[in-house]
């Protein structure tokens, strides 16, 4: 489980870019790709380092929803840090 006030970032081995012919988000690695869905993509273009998990929670929700979406980020961020895509860097 991630923590609030972790930084995460993209692992190096991981590269996210904009597929026009897919139109949408992809997670590039060396064995292959991961299309992103809006939400996933949205989540991991604030993953720079620099931004705590409740930074992003809090950008999130002012821009997209009235509604919390803390359980659904940090489900996300956790799961994308078991598989990988995400580390923690250090503020």
């Amino acid at each position: 489980m991630i923590t609030p006030d972790a930084h995460p970032r993209m692992s190096a081995l991981y590269r996210m870019q904009f597929e026009p012919t897919q139109d949408s988000w992809v997670l590039l690695y060396p064995e292959g790709m991961v299309r992103l869905n809006a939400p996933a993509a949205e989540i991991l273009q604030r993953c720079d380092g620099r931004r705590s998990v409740d930074e992003i929670v809090t950008e999130l929700e002012i821009a997209f929803a009235p509604t919390p979406l803390r359980d659904d980020v940090v489900d996300f961020l956790s799961q994308a840090l078991q598989r990988g895509w995400l580390q923690e860097a250090r503020p």
